[in-house]
């Protein structure tokens, strides 16, 4: 049975330093409600969140429990920082800064990980300072060439995890062999560098489901709290009319709703899927669920949130394009990465979620052609209404054929 291992106080610290370039990217999205600007903010939070999910991953197996170890980590909370006060211009006068922060943020990560575990991290610390060089270049130029290499950059990160699974799997794999002197001579040297008994599958796919699942909550939470925050900037110094509380009703029982279908249908179903799981196989099920599936929930809440705070100050009047695209594509956003997560994981049922998603996209036209306060009203409705149909059935265990490829693997 595993030992408990809960979420310091230290980690939390961490994820509200996190946050905030969330809450940066937010402010960049409501400024420029773009093609342009949604591509930008894709593509700066998708490399920012791959070392989030570094740095989940690293105080899961090394708990920042030392001097050391504590130290580093706050070290790497403020290049975190630098990254998110450059998050405005880092595709433009800011690009430098926020790569220099970024691979500040890739060698700290690196360092902790080599102090637990040794010659191992390099399969995965090496793209990631290869990644942060290629963000840090990026800032000495503009247009495609910049694109070009933030690109690239992102496929480095695509890349990295197919390799550590080969490597975690190749480990795994060993064939046994008649202890010999020699033989025994190297496994003490081995047992030095990485760590008695550990191989490097060891090392990269354990993970203990409880911290993993509770890690990962405690930082959507807070992302919610900046939907909130996101309502309170853009109502300003509005007079505080029935129609701009009822405006923030709306909106707030919009996230109300994306919040239960997380924390209260799946969050407890996710960690006991994930203690059900044996541990060489969680690293490939933490991606697929809490990266891959992650990103466009979080996303999703940002962009919800930029939506939020251009909408709610004119909640009577025809919203542009942008905004009311926001708004929609928001909630559409969140809940495609709820699906991802739910397909992964192997629990549901999905159907009211996946006509919610449809029915989410389909509120633009009467954001654009009737009022914000419509749509809001609207997508409320869709979001509780799926709530409500899920409620009357029983809560779906994990899908037969999911769970059992989960425990035993699939090869």
């Amino acid at each position: 049975m595993e030992s408990e291992h809960r979420v310091s106080t230290l980690e939390l610290f961490f994820d509200l330093v996190f946050v905030f370039t969330i809450t940066q990217l937010t402010v960049l999205l409501a400024d420029d409600l773009s093609l342009r600007g949604a591509g930008q903010v894709v593509l700066i939070f998708t490399v920012l969140f791959w070392m989030y999910g570094g740095y989940a991953h690293l105080t899961n197996q090394v708990p920042p429990d030392r001097t050391v170890r504590r130290v580093l980590l706050m070290l790497a909370m403020g290049a975190f920082m630098v990254c998110a006060l450059a998050v405005p211009t880092a595709f433009g006068a800011g690009g430098i800064a926020f790569g220099l922060g970024y691979l500040l943020t890739v060698l700290v990560h690196g360092a902790l990980f080599t102090q637990a575990h040794g010659r191992g991290v390099l399969w995965f610390a090496l793209p990631n300072v290869l990644c942060a060089l290629a963000v840090t270049t990026a800032g000495f130029f503009d247009g495609l060439p910049a694109w070009g290499l933030w690109m690239l950059a992102l496929l480095l990160q695509f890349v990295t995890p197919v390799v550590v699974q080969r490597v975690a799997a190749s480990g795994a794999a060993e064939p046994e062999v008649a202890e010999t002197a020699e033989v025994a001579e190297t496994a003490e040297v081995a047992e030095t560098a990485e760590g008695p008994g550990q191989t490097v599958g060891d090392q990269l796919g354990g993970m203990n489901a409880a911290h993993l699942v509770e890690r990962h909550g405690l930082l959507l939470i807070i992302v919610f709290g900046e939907s909130v925050i996101a309502i309170g900037i853009g109502v300003g110094s509005l007079p505080l009319s029935p129609g701009i509380a009822g405006g923030t009703f709306l909106a707030l029982t919009i996230a109300s709703a994306m919040w239960w279908m997380y924390f209260v249908r799946d969050e407890g179903r996710a960690e006991e899927v994930f203690a059900q799981t044996p541990p060489e196989r969680r690293f490939k099920l933490a991606m697929t669920a809490y990266y891959y599936a992650f990103l466009p929930m979080l996303l999703g809440i940002a962009v919800f949130a930029a939506g939020v705070k251009k909408t709610i100050g004119h909640l009577g009047e025809h919203l542009h394009t942008g905004p009311a695209v926001a708004l929609a594509g928001g909630v559409a956003l969140y809940l495609a990465g709820d699906l991802a997560f739910r397909a992964a994981l192997g629990i549901g049922p999905a159907r009211y979620r996946a006509a919610a998603l449809v029915l989410a996209l389909a509120t633009v036209p009467m954001g654009t052609s009737w009022t914000g306060a419509g749509q809001l009203v609207a997508l409320a409705c869709v979001l509780v209404g799926a709530l409500a149909a899920e409620g009357r059935h029983p809560s779906a265990e994990p899908a037969e054929g999911a769970a059992a490829e989960t425990v035993t693997g699939s090869g």
